[in-house]
C-alpha cells in the first residue's frame, strides 16, 4: 500500500490532483468529526440529468483517490434541494396544467404528474436515486424537506438568524439594486397555502429566531425560522448546508462559478470552514445548448443505458471535466470502444499508468478484464449490412470468425451486440442515405472485390486492409481518406465507419464481395 501511495502521490490524473488538494486540508491531523465529507446537491425541479449523475460519479473518483491517499474515512452525501418551491413547469412531464395549480408550492408538496409517488419532488429524488444505484454508488441520501423538518438544520438556522444582517451585506453586494430593496435570504412557508414566498421581511428577531412578513394579501405572520417553516434562498442554502453538515468537498458547474465568493462566505459567516471546490464545463445538446432539467434537452442517463453498459458512460464522464461535454446518440459507440482499449491495456501497465488510466477511477482499482472482442463500431455496421434483428444474427458471423468467442465467455460481446442491434435501428438506420458511386469509385471497387475474390479464405484483417490501401493508391484517391469515405457512403450509406478489412473479416470476404457487386448494380445494403 506504500508503494502504491507514493505513486499515486505523483499521479497527474486529475481525481489524485483533486483528492491532494484535499489532503491538504488536514495536514496536521484528521478532522473534529472524524470523516471527511464529499457532498454532491441536486435540485429536483425536473427529470435527473448528466449533469447531476456525473457530479455523483465525479465526487466518487476524487473519494476514491483520496482513500487510497489517506486512512481518514470518508463520506458521500447526496443532498436534495427538495423544499425549494416549484419555480417553473419542466416541458418534458405529463399533466402540467395540474402542476401550474402548485407553482411556488415546495417539489416534496406538489403532485407527482406520473402517479407514481407522494410528489414530484419524490419521483424526481427515487429516479435519481435508482440512477445512483444502478452504477453501485456508495452514498448517503439526504433530503431537504426532512433536514429542515427534523430540526437537524435548527442550529444553523438559528445561527442565520443571529447573523442575518451580516448574511445580508454577502447577498446584497451581488445583487442588483431594484432586487436589493426585496430581497431576503429567509423565504418564509405560508402556514395557510403551503407556498413559498418571496417577499420582503419586516423583521428579523435573532433572540428568538423569528421573523415577521405580509404575505401577498397584506395579512402579517410570525414565523420561526426553525421546523421547517422558512427556507434559506438557493445561495446562502448552499453555503449554510456547508456549515451545518461540515462539508469538505463539493464540485459543481461553471454556471455556478461565480458565486463561489457568496457560499463561502455564507458558510464562513455561520461558523463553518468553506470545503474545497472543483468546477466542471458544462454538458451541451447536439446543438451545443446547456442541458437542462426543466428543458430534458439532452441525452438522458436511461436513454445511454438503453445502447451501451453503465462504464461507457463512466468513461465518457471522466474524459476532460473541465473541458465542455456534447451529449449526443454519436458519442455512444466511441466511448465503448474507448473504454475496453483502456481495458485491454491495463494489464501491461505499470502503477503509475494504470493510475493514470480512467479504468482504474472507474472500477476504484478492482479493474476487470475485457470481453469485448469485436469493437463495438463493428458490430454497428455488421448489424447494417447483416439486416439483423436481434443479437443471434449477429452471432453467427461473430462465431465463425471468432471461434473462441460464445455468449458465456464472452459476456461483454454478447451484451454489446445487443445493444448495436437496438442502437442501429433506432439511430443509424433512419439516418442511412446510399449513393452511387462514379466513375473513379465504380473501377476502385470492382478492383478490390476482385482482389478480394482472389483471395477469398484470407481472415486477418491487416491482409485484407492492404488491399483496401493498395486499390485507394492505385486508383489515385489524394488523400486517402476520400477512398474510404467513398465505401462508407456506397456501401454503408453513411460518411464514416470501421477499418474496412476488419469489417471484411468479420462478415466474411465472399459475402463482402457480394456486397459491393450489388452496390455496383445499384442495390444498396439493408
Amino acid at each position: 500500500m506504500a508503494d502504491l501511495r507514493d505513486v499515486a502521490m505523483e499521479s497527474r490524473a486529475w481525481p489524485f490532483a483533486e483528492a491532494r488538494a484535499l489532503l491538504k486540508r488536514y495536514e496536521s491531523g484528521p478532522p473534529e468529526k472524524g470523516h471527511v465529507l464529499f457532498e454532491t446537491g441536486y435540485g429536483p425541479s425536473g427529470l435527473p440529468h448528466m449533469g447531476t449523475f456525473g457530479e455523483v460519479l465525479r465526487t466518487t473518483m476524487i473519494r476514491r483517490a483520496f482513500e487510497l491517499l489517506s486512512d481518514i474515512p470518508t463520506r458521500l452525501v447526496v443532498f436534495s434541494d427538495d423544499l425549494d418551491g416549484m419555480r417553473k413547469v419542466p416541458d418534458n412531464v405529463p399533466d402540467t396544467d395540474m402542476l401550474r395549480e402548485h407553482l411556488q408550492m415546495p417539489l416534496t408538496s406538489v403532485p407527482d404528474p406520473f402517479g407514481e409517488y407522494d410528489s414530484f419532488g419524490a419521483h424526481n429524488n427515487a429516479m435519481l436515486r435508482r440512477f445512483l444505484d444502478t452504477f453501485g454508488f456508495d452514498y448517503e441520501f439526504v433530503s431537504a424537506t426532512e433536514f429542515y423538518r427534523s430540526g437537524a438544520f435548527d442550529p444553523t438556522l438559528r445561527k442565520a438568524a443571529a447573523k442575518y444582517d451580516d448574511i445580508m451585506r454577502i447577498m446584497l453586494a451581488s445583487l442588483r439594486e431594484e432586487r436589493q430593496q426585496t430581497y431576503s435570504c429567509f423565504l418564509p412557508i405560508h402556514p395557510e397555502t403551503g407556498r413559498v414566498l418571496y417577499v420582503p421581511l419586516k423583521e428579523v428577531n435573532a433572540a428568538d429566531a423569528t421573523i415577521t412578513f405580509d404575505d401577498e394579501t397584506g395579512r402579517e405572520w410570525c414565523l420561526p425560522v426553525t421546523g421547517g417553516n422558512v427556507k434559506l434562498q438557493w445561495k446562502p442554502d448552499f453555503g449554510a448546508r456547508w456549515a451545518a453538515l461540515g462539508v469538505d468537498f463539493e464540485m459543481y458547474g461553471k454556471d455556478h462559478a461565480s458565486n463561489t465568493k457568496i457560499y463561502d462566505g455564507i458558510c464562513r459567516t455561520l461558523g463553518g470552514r468553506a470545503p474545497e471546490h472543483f468546477v466542471y464545463e458544462l454538458f451541451l445538446d447536439e446543438f451545443g445548448q446547456k442541458i437542462s432539467k426543466s428543458k430534458g434537452n439532452g441525452l438522458t442517463i436511461d436513454e445511454w443505458l438503453s445502447y451501451a453498459a453503465t462504464e461507457s458512460l463512466s468513461y465518457f464522464m471522466y474524459q476532460k471535466p473541465k473541458t465542455a461535454k456534447r451529449l449526443h446518440w454519436d458519442v455512444i459507440p466511441r466511448a465503448v470502444d474507448d473504454y475496453h482499449q483502456q481495458l485491454r491495456a491495463y494489464p501491461q501497465q505499470d502503477a503509475e499508468a494504470q493510475f493514470a488510466n480512467p479504468v482504474w477511477h472507474i472500477h476504484g482499482g478492482n479493474v476487470p478484464p475485457s470481453t469485448l472482442t469485436v469493437p463495438f463500431g463493428l458490430l454497428l455496421n455488421l448489424a447494417s449490412v447483416s439486416g439483423a434483428e436481434d443479437k443471434e444474427t449477429l452471432w453467427k458471423y461473430i462465431a465463425r470468425r471468432v471461434p473462441d468467442a460464445a455468449p458465456e465467455t464472452h459476456p461483454d460481446l454478447d451484451a454489446a451486440a445487443g445493444y448495436a442491434v437496438r442502437y442501429f435501428h433506432d439511430h443509424v438506420k433512419p439516418a442511412r442515405s446510399f449513393r452511387l458511386p462514379d466513375a473513379r469509385e465504380r473501377a476502385a471497387m470492382a478492383d478490390l472485390a476482385a482482389r478480394f475474390a482472389a483471395d477469398a479464405q484470407e481472415t486477418d484483417p491487416e491482409a485484407l486492409q492492404a488491399h483496401v490501401y493498395a486499390v485507394g493508391k492505385e486508383h489515385g484517391f489524394d488523400p486517402l481518406r476520400d477512398w474510404f469515405k467513398a465505401l462508407y457512403e456506397v456501401l454503408l450509406g453513411a460518411p464514416d465507419g470501421p477499418r474496412f478489412g476488419a469489417f471484411a473479416a468479420l462478415y466474411g470476404v465472399p459475402e463482402t464481395v457480394a456486397l459491393i457487386e450489388r452496390a455496383l448494380q445499384g442495390e444498396p445494403a439493408g
